[in-house]
């Protein structure tokens, strides 16, 4: 058969369509996710006498999304990515307009290590062992309270 008769085909019509819709309906997605996700749900931590109200990034998009094109952060607020089980995780800043500060967390709450990123940025900060969460917050949030690798957070969600 050659390519004119496949293109007369009205099969092929049928499936063009299709694949016209699909590509249409990944942009329109693709679009609508340009801004920042707001509305995901939240707990508290605790850091010693600091209470953080954080959101929770617990499915693959929420977590690929993350904090990406927020313009800023209140002070005591952050997000929690959590994984599934324990791996080395690794994080970047594409399409992340703010500095921030990633604690690579351990199932006890225990932090294994911090990583500063600068915005827009590509540089991969990787947890030193495997760890089921991350907490991002603003850039250097856990030096001005001097907490380090070894220190414990708390909450609800380390509790398991």
């Amino acid at each position: 058969m050659n390519i004119s008769a496949l293109l007369n085909r009205p099969t092929f019509h049928r499936w063009h369509r299709l694949g016209a819709w699909a590509l249409a309906l990944l942009a329109v997605n693709c679009w609508a996710q340009q801004g920042p996700q707001l509305n995901l749900p939240r707990t508290q931590l605790q850091a010693g006498m600091h209470v953080l109200d954080v959101q929770l990034a617990q499915t693959p998009e929420q977590r690929q999304i993350g904090l990406m094109w927020r313009k800023e952060m209140p002070q005591h607020e952050g997000m929690l990515f959590v994984f599934e089980q324990p791996a080395t995780q690794c994080f970047w800043m594409r399409n992340t307009l703010i500095p921030l500060s990633a604690a690579f967390v351990a199932d006890d709450g225990t932090i294994v290590n911090i990583a500063d990123m600068k915005p827009q940025s590509d540089d991969s900060h990787c947890s030193e062992k495997p760890v089921r969460y991350v907490l991002e917050m603003n850039l250097g949030w856990f030096a001005k309270r001097q907490l380090k690798a070894g220190y414990k957070l708390g909450g609800a969600v380390f509790k398991r």
